[in-house]
């Protein structure tokens, strides 16, 4: 069955009426606090539009203000500000902004989930018609109350109430196995990188008199050569904002110089961002490139090491470690260049070396490709989700009912 004749189905004739949301539904302004009023600890959570997506920065209060102040578990927000879009909220007695509504829905018209779904498909275009200012987009409360939505019979409310359970519940469905997926990747991931870490261990766990150990200086340097910046791209060009943390390689600059010469580095050259090192910045260059003095580039200069190896000893939490505890600064900081170069490392033989790189390498394949494939899936859902829910919600829309 097409998607366009489920939709026939489940309408079956019945009148679609478009109606303004200030029939359906009130919006209701949260409080405007003073920042007198906002505590690290408190009776109420404040919600404010900066942690509406999120669950991050949280401040309390212990005002005690009129009911309309508080939103509750099960409560439909809309962020007008800042942030945009309608959220069910899942925490407990909270106090919301002034830029947050409480939307109540009339229950004998329209249902509040089916509400939410509306308010999500149509934020875009809300957005994009009635946002004003600059610095801070808003949405005014006028122009949304009278924005139209689609109700289905409604002269029926039993009938229209059952229309919008079944949307509510083919929507939900997608945004279950979404959530589900996610979760699966995420615990697949998780699982891999402890999985990887013990392997890392046991590959890298060395003792003192099984094999030669050497300082950093004697068997690499840090690379001397420069390149101009004519020479550079978005792809060639690596600063430290472009290096991913967590050993997660870079990504393409968005900079790239326009005037100098910069520290080169080549092929098989390890790049460490050297600012705030327990960010875990660490790439092996794969071609000839350049950078700046934020990221350090380690070249092996000893024939006694593979640079591959080299890179799996540097890309070690231990490593990341040492470099904590040598580094200058509080607030913002830096490795210790001459520190970094009295690391000590094992060096087992080349055969040895050879066998942990392959085994290390195979697990970093595995777990970047699920890392990778993490984001993609999600969009790949997301967009799936969001087809269907734009089709649910193609309701037969008269001229006259235009935006």
């Amino acid at each position: 069955m097409s998607e366009l004749s489920y939709m026939e189905k489940l309408l079956n004739g019945v009148e679609v009426k478009w109606m303004p949301l200030a029939e359906v539904c009130r919006f209701i302004n949260g409080r405007a606090y003073k920042q007198e009023e906002l505590r690290s600890k408190g009776k109420y959570p404040v919600l404010r539009v900066g942690n509406f997506f999120t669950n991050q920065n949280w401040y309390y209060s212990d005002l005690e203000l009129d009911q309309d102040k508080y939103c509750d578990k099960g409560d439909l927000l809309y962020a007008w500000s800042a942030s945009f879009g309608p959220k069910i909220w899942e925490g407990g007695k909270s106090i919301y902004h002034y830029h947050i509504w409480k939307v109540v829905p009339n229950l004998n018209v329209i249902c509040k989930e089916f509400l939410y779904y509306l308010l999500q498909w149509d934020t875009k275009a809300l957005k994009d018609t009635h946002s004003t200012g600059s610095t801070m987009v808003h949405i005014s409360k006028a122009s949304i109350e009278k924005r139209l939505v689609p109700l289905p019979c409604p002269e029926n409310p039993e009938k229209s109430l059952a229309i919008q359970s079944e949307i509510v519940r083919i929507l939900d469905k997608f945004t279950a196995l979404t959530a589900e997926l996610t979760a699966e990747l995420t615990a697949e991931l998780t699982m891999r990188k402890k999985q990887y870490n013990y392997y890392r261990d046991q590959l890298l766990s060395f003792g003192e008199s099984e094999v030669e150990w050497k300082t950093l200086g004697e068997i690499a340097a840090y690379s001397k050569s420069r390149i101009s910046f004519d020479k550079l791209d978005k792809n060639n060009y690596v600063g430290v904002d472009n290096l991913l943390q967590n050993r997660a390689g870079k990504m393409q600059s968005n900079y790239v110089p326009t005037s100098g010469n910069l520290t080169e580095f080549r092929e098989g050259d390890i790049l460490i961002g050297n600012i705030r090192p327990y960010l875990k910045k660490i790439w092996q260059a794969d071609s000839t490139g350049g950078t700046n003095g934020d990221v350090l580039v380690i070249r092996s200069c000893h024939k006694s090491i593979l640079p591959r190896y080299l890179y799996q000893i540097l890309a070690d939490d231990n490593f990341f470690e040492y470099n904590m505890q040598h580094a200058k600064g509080a607030k913002m900081p830096r490795g210790n260049k001459d520190a970094i170069m009295k690391y000590r490392l094992p060096i087992p033989s080349f055969e040895e070396q050879t066998r942990i790189v392959t085994i290390l390498d195979k697990f970093d394949t595995l777990t970047n490709s699920i890392r990778e494939c993490l984001p993609r899936e999600i969009e790949l859902r997301q967009k799936q989700y969001e087809y269907y829910r734009d089709l649910l919600f193609s309701f037969p829309k008269p001229e006259a009912a235009s935006n």
